[in-house]
This record gives structure tokens, sequence and C-alpha cells, in this order.
């Protein structure tokens, strides 16, 4: 055991140097709000959308800017089948023996993909009352963080790592674009919806590298977690989703389609969106109305969305990428007389997502009519940019 745990944390060896890394400063600033408080923190998102990446920054930035002991941080993944029989607890208590700490010494802890560990929560709650750490973790799967949320209430916060934005696109392409050459950014945009913010497919560009990502979501996070025997349905059920991307969703047109029930529909669309392949929008307006009316359906990772579609309709792609910039704004869609507006923000600024191109004129009507603080209408990627501010950092209760 001694010796796995040595491969997860090779800083405890002496004279151990950081592998270089393509930093996220905007993310990192929003993890290192919290490091000064007692808080767990638990960064969520898609598979390999770089949570553990983050997780091995922040190590770095504890290690060689706040000046901790290496030996005082220990990191483990615990979807590592060597571990399953080992307990949160029992890992922590092998790794004090190891370095030869007392249970009143402060060690930084973080655990990758926690939701692999049976009653993880209730094992953070012991090691949050009993010792003195200071504990980061990370999830792909929101459902599970959810439903074990009220053992770690006041305790914990929440920070959920999305793909790459364009502005990180570029950084890992290594493209800079001078006011000179600024005439190429709208081609550069172009090819950043094309390809997605997946930091290891933006990098490699292997393009089977997504279509292994969404198997093993279907497969390991959703049909063996879930007991699915019918895999297939599940493929086909992404793939309309994908087709259907930035629209609103009918469960019972996709039931009819794939000859399921609607409940059944329903479960598997929840699902897909537990796991970060996809996000949901509601309907703006009354309860009623946000319940029974359809979601619109948006991907949360526009190479995944093209990989299964096809490079088209641009325009619904920059509206997928508007959405991921705006998420943390909590938008609602409006939709009245047979017309749609893309987005009410929450508070209250109403948002008309067209790629250089002009609302039709009942649709303007809609527009102009609709009471809202605020009403932008987005036409190209510096306005999208110019409405974006970074989001500050809220600490869940």
């Amino acid at each position: 055991m001694e010796e796995i745990l040595y491969r997860y944390n090779p800083w405890w060896e002496e004279g151990h140097v950081f592998e270089s890394i393509i930093e996220r400063p905007c993310l990192l600033e929003r993890i290192k709000h919290y490091e000064q408080s007692r808080h767990v923190v638990f960064l969520t998102g898609l598979r390999r959308v770089g949570k553990t990446t983050l997780l091995k920054l922040l190590i770095k930035h504890f290690i060689e800017n706040l000046h901790i002991k290496p030996g005082h941080i220990f990191y483990i993944s615990l979807d590592d089948y060597q571990l399953s029989k080992k307990t949160i607890l029992e890992l922590v208590e092998e790794y004090r023996a190891i370095q030869r700490l007392s249970y009143k010494q402060k060690v930084i802890l973080f655990f990758d993909e926690i939701a692999y560990q049976k009653d993880f929560e209730l094992q953070l709650k012991n090691l949050y009352d009993n010792q003195d750490v200071k504990i980061y973790a990370s999830s792909s799967s929101a459902s599970i963080l959810k439903s074990k949320k009220p053992y770690l209430t006041g305790r914990s916060a929440i920070v959920e790592v999305l793909p790459l934005n364009f502005s990180e696109y570029l950084t890992f392409k290594q493209i800079k674009i001078s006011k000179a050459d600024k005439h190429l950014k709208k081609q550069y945009f172009e090819d950043f919806l094309q390809t997605g913010g997946l930091p290891e497919y933006v990098l490699r560009g292997d393009i089977e590298y997504l279509k292994e990502l969404v198997d093993d979501i279907i497969y390991k996070d959703i049909t063996a977690f879930h007991n699915i025997k019918n895999q297939q349905v599940l493929k086909d059920f992404f793939l309309l989703l994908m087709e259907r991307a930035g629209k609103a969703v009918s469960i019972n047109k996709i039931a009819r389609i794939l000859k399921i029930s609607p409940d059944t529909a329903k479960r598997y669309l929840k699902m897909f969106a537990d796991t970060y392949l996809i996000y949901l929008v509601s309907r703006c307006g009354r309860t009623n109305e946000k319940i029974l009316s359809p979601k619109k359906v948006y991907a949360a990772d526009l190479g995944i969305r093209t990989f299964f579609t096809g490079f088209r309709d641009i325009g619904s792609l920059f509206e997928n990428y508007a959405y991921l910039e705006i998420r943390h704004l909590k938008p609602c869609y409006i939709y009245e007389d047979g017309y749609e507006i893309d987005f009410l923000t929450e508070d209250k600024t109403l948002i008309e997502v067209k790629y250089y191109n002009a609302m039709p004129e009942k649709q303007k009507k809609l527009f102009d009519r609709f009471a809202a603080k605020k009403k932008i209408i987005i036409k190209d990627i510096d306005e999208l940019e110019r409405i974006t501010p970074k989001p500050a950092v809220k600490q869940k209760k």
C-alpha cells in the first residue's frame, strides 16, 4: 500500500519537480477562494473536463506558493480498483502513518472521483469533525452529490468545471491574436465551435477520444451504475439529444421514436444531465409552466456535439456556447405565441443570440414588448465576451 500511495503523491520524494501544465487561471482563482475556509470543496463536471488537472495545479500551488510541507498533502484517485477494499478513513490513516503525522497535525486531502466510495459523505463528515483537515474532492455525478449533500450542510462548496471557453482554447492552442490580426478571430472562433473545449482533445485532436469518452460515460456511469440492459437505446437517445441541441425536447416524441415509455425517456434524460453530458433549461414562468413545458437541451461540449451531428448550423452552435458562458446566471427561455427568446437570466436580462443574423419581425416584437431590466442581442463572439464577466464565487450552504 505504501508503494501505491507514493505513486499517487510523487511530491513526497525529495527533489520532485512538478511537470509543466497549462493553467486555467479563472477557475483556479475560484477554487483558491476557499483555501482559508474549512469548507469541503467539490469540483464537479463532465468526465475528462480537467478536474484532476485542477487538483494537481492546486497541490502545486500549496507547495510552491504557500510553502506547505509536501508530506502534509495527500492525493488519491478513488476509482482505482487496487483501492476498492479500502475506505477513505483507512487510506487517510495509512497516509498519516507513512508520514508520521498525528491527528492533531493539519493535512490537506484530495479525493479524486469521490463517488466511487460508498458512504463517502459520512466518511468526509467524520474527517471534518474529528481531524484537522482541509478537503478537496471531485465527482462526475451531479445526482450523487445532491443526494449526499445534507450530511455536509454548511460544510461544503461546489465549483463546477466547464470545458474550455474560447479564451482558454486560444491559450491551449498557443494562439495569440494581435490587433493587426483581429480579422482572424472569427475563423479561430468557428474552429473552436467545431473542436469544443475538452482539454485533451484540444491539445491532441484525436477524434476517437470523443467517441471513447461518450462510450465510457454511457457504459460506466449510466448503464453499469443504473443496471440498464439496453445500451443501444441509450446511445440512440444521446444522438437524438445532440441533433436537437438548442431546441425544446419533447419527451413523448423521443419515447415514440425509441419505442420506450415516456417515464423511461424522462429517466434517461435525467441520467444524461446528471453525468454533465447535457444541460437542461426550463421555460420561464409559473411553477406549472416550468414543470409541464419541455426543456431545452444544450450539449456540455461543442466538440462532442459536432462529432455526433457534423459541423452544421453554426448559429445553433453559437447559441449553445452562449448558454455555457451565461449558465452561471441561471437562464430560462421565453416562449409566447409560437415565438421564442433564447434566455432570461435570474437578474432579468433578456438575451437573444443571433450569429451574424437578424430576428424575424414577429420575434422582434416579442423581444421589444417583453418586460426586462436589460435587453441584449448577441451577434458575434466580441459581443458575447463583453457581457460575460467572470462569475462571482458563491458559497454553498
